[in-house]
């Protein structure tokens, strides 16, 4: 996840890094990294080379010089400005962003963008789930003219979450799933994947405790080798974004390269467990 190559940006553990975002291609490389999942955010919005084409060639040259990818964003923006926002012109405006979103993401090459529906964005009754239904379905045009898939990123329990992913029935619209979200909200990652693991199409790997915030790996309620083991089954061949917990500032490269070896481990020692 981009921004964790470097320290951290006003403290926050996740956020778009406005005035270094080209040294983490470099650094990527070094930590044994080969993809980074780009931010898109109200914060440094102006400076994130999405936003001109420019900037989108120099991103596409940097990709080209170290070898690593940016085929995927994850569109925080809607964490500031929640797609559900009271009143009918904030929501026209959040639909026109994320068709905007969606289609400088086709231009820079990126094939996956998610769509977060959690904290303050989250989707708490039935009505929410409602608007947001008809809100993702007037995107699902662009989706197909653009050939990118919305991920969603929610809360939702697994029948709910997969009613919702029925209810859109669309071959890019796809499910992010966050290991440690999921975690931390106790859920059981075998009725998750049994109720919507066909519509998976991303997957963030963190750990957090039960009810809790995010811990270094191995550290909270997250069964990394598990989900894994899932993902195994149904012949995952995709990225898994690393969207780990910060270590000490300074040593990110570190904190990141230790995570990565980590996570390869598992990988492949979750090919050959089998769940019942």
């Amino acid at each position: 996840m981009q921004g964790r190559l470097l320290p951290p940006v006003d403290g926050r553990i996740q956020a778009f890094p406005a005035s270094a975002w080209h040294r983490e291609f470099q650094l990527a490389r070094a930590a044994g990294v080969d993809g980074i999942e780009w931010i898109y955010e109200e914060p440094g919005a102006a400076e994130n080379p999405l936003g001109s084409d420019a900037g989108l060639a120099r991103m596409g040259a940097l990709t080209q010089q170290h070898g690593v990818r940016v085929d995927s964003l994850c569109a925080d923006w809607f964490m500031d400005r929640p797609l559900l926002a009271e009143g009918d012109e904030a929501r026209r405006v959040g639909i026109e962003k994320l068709r905007w979103v969606l289609t400088r993401a086709a231009a820079a090459g990126i094939r996956r963008v998610v769509l977060p529906f959690v904290d303050a964005s989250a989707l708490r009754d039935e009505r929410a789930v409602n608007e947001a239904t008809r809100l993702i379905a007037s995107t699902l045009p662009v989706l197909d003219e653009v050939m990118v898939e919305l991920h969603l990123e929610t809360s939702l329990p697994p029948e709910e979450f997969a009613a919702l992913l029925e209810r859109i029935d669309h071959p890019r619209l796809r499910a992010n799933y966050d290991t440690g979200n999921s975690a931390s909200l106790g859920y059981d990652s075998r009725e998750e994947f049994a109720a919507y693991g066909a519509r998976v199409g991303s997957v963030h790997v963190k750990d957090r405790v039960l009810g809790g915030g995010t811990v270094p790996l191995g550290q909270g309620a997250a069964d990394l080798e598990l989900v894994f083991a899932l993902l195994h089954e149904r012949g995952w061949e995709r990225p898994l974004v690393l969207q780990t917990a910060r270590g000490q500032e300074g040593l990110e490269a570190e904190t990141v390269r230790a995570d990565t070896d980590h996570v390869r481990r598992l990988w492949a020692r979750s090919g050959s467990r089998a769940w019942t």
